[in-house]
């Protein structure tokens, strides 16, 4: 956490109070309270903002953050090279850009059904990129529900993706901490984007993240059997190739031999009783 800090920065209190009062007096009558969050974000500074009744989902990119974010993107594209696949990875110039692109990516996110929070507005204030979304009272990270809980909700985190993916989307940034579980609907935050040339790459990268996430909470067999209820073997095979590159991100933590080895056996006996289920109609097909 002390080098997260250090690498996010501090933005200053004066600025972080004129990103309030602008707020305030667009979304109310001027006057507001704010709630700060320790979140695991080395991205942005968020708050909560609450005016008239309403809460707000706030969060603040620096230039500092902007930096970070190209630093990042750069050792992910690097990594995606070391896949042997051409980096997909977009950074965006500004604080503003990166606000603006994960208010669109949101937008995206929903218009094909996927639960995201509901954007409100991306804009600039005093140099900073400012993010807000819907606030979503007493939600719970994925990572923090009791294992029978995310042991069900598996399976419907794949789907969301799958949902993501057919629709020629990513996300990019999948974590445990990246999907809020609210009165037992599925949510993703913190959607990033990816260059069109290597969306099915993209498309295997956040296959092998949402495997990462899930193998420390329910265990490699189980988190390959919820990604094998989406996706055909052949993908989760090729996601295999990818958790190299995640496991070194310092936001990922699982064992990826254990998750590996989970993934050859049980893609190749779902590819053997496929086979054998098709042989076995074949032969009904050709009786007379």
């Amino acid at each position: 956490m002390d080098l997260q800090r250090l690498l996010r920065g501090t933005v200053e209190w004066d600025r972080l109070e004129a990103v309030a009062r602008d707020l305030a007096a667009r979304y109310g009558d001027g006057s507001a309270r704010v709630e700060f969050l320790d979140a695991d974000n080395w991205l942005s500074t968020p708050f909560i903002l609450r005016t008239d009744g309403e809460a707000y989902f706030v969060k603040v990119v620096s230039r500092q953050n902007s930096v970070v974010h190209a630093l990042f993107t750069a050792g992910r594209n690097l990594g995606a090279f070391s896949s042997g696949t051409e980096g997909f990875f977009e950074h965006f110039g500004t604080p503003a850009e990166m606000a603006r692109h994960e208010l669109e990516a949101t937008e995206r996110m929903r218009a094909i059904g996927v639960n995201a929070p509901e954007p409100v507005e991306a804009l600039e204030i005093d140099g900073l990129g400012v993010l807000v979304v819907e606030y979503l009272p007493a939600f719970r990270p994925l990572d923090e529900l009791d294992v029978d809980a995310e042991r069900e909700l598996a399976p419907e985190l794949f789907r969301a993706l799958g949902r993501l993916h057919d629709n020629g989307l990513a996300h990019g940034d999948l974590r445990a901490e990246n999907v809020l579980i609210l009165d037992g609907d599925l949510y993703f935050i913190d959607a990033t984007s990816v260059r069109e040339p290597g969306a099915l790459d993209a498309r295997e990268y956040d296959l092998a993240c949402g495997l990462a996430a899930l193998e420390p909470l329910i265990g490699a067999a189980d988190a390959v059997e919820a990604a094998l209820s989406t996706y055909p073997p052949e993908d989760v095979l090729a996601a295999r190739e990818y958790l190299d590159f995640v496991a070194i991100r310092p936001d990922h933590d699982f064992d990826a031999p254990g998750l590996k080895g989970e993934i050859e056996k049980r893609a190749a006996e779902r590819s053997e009783a496929e086979r054998s289920e098709a042989s076995t109609a074949n032969g009904k097909r050709s009786e007379p």
